[in-house]
């Protein structure tokens, strides 16, 4: 038998005001996609704001459906943009915030495992770990470089894309 320990590594600041001006701007960026969430369903409303090497913000929410299947979350809505539209300018911070007005939010929401899954992908095919600010409004802010901090155990097969399998 062999014992396996994962340890997890993030920041937690106490308040967006201990974050530099460019995370603090980016969280606020994310506040204003709040507006656009159609959360009619859940009443819980998610923003995302990302921020690209050329300076470039990308906002997304998510987006709910009376088939509850149909519908998408903030961070996929914001990375499949990304890939469709930017993939050639590399996600360099992505900032994640919430709100609903059924009950108080105490500290920061992290996203669901298959969007940290397609966040696994995009960072694969961007090369590079994107900085995560997980922002709680009324809370403290979560600060971590790269998905492997919120998933340890991504689903990676480098064999499906091996045509020499």
């Amino acid at each position: 038998m062999i014992d396996h320990e994962i340890k997890i590594s993030f920041r937690e600041y106490t308040s967006i005001e201990e974050l530099d001006q460019a995370d603090q701007q980016l969280c606020h960026e994310a506040v204003k996609a709040l507006e656009t969430s159609h959360s009619p369903y859940s009443k819980f409303k998610v923003g995302v704001a990302m921020q690209l090497r050329s300076g470039k913000i990308l906002h997304a929410s998510n987006q709910e459906n009376a088939a509850y299947p149909s519908g998408l979350c903030a961070e996929r809505v914001a990375l499949f943009n990304w890939g469709a539209n930017h993939a050639d300018d590399p996600i360099e911070t992505m900032a994640i915030t919430a709100h609903t007005d059924e009950f108080q939010l105490t500290k920061p929401v992290t996203s669901c495992g298959a969007c940290l899954q397609v966040l696994a992908e995009y960072e694969k095919k961007q090369g590079s770990a994107i900085k995560m600010l997980l922002y709680c409004r009324q809370g403290p802010v979560w600060v971590a470089t790269g998905v492997e901090s919120f998933l340890p155990f991504l689903f990676f097969e480098d064999r499906l894309t091996n045509k020499n399998r």
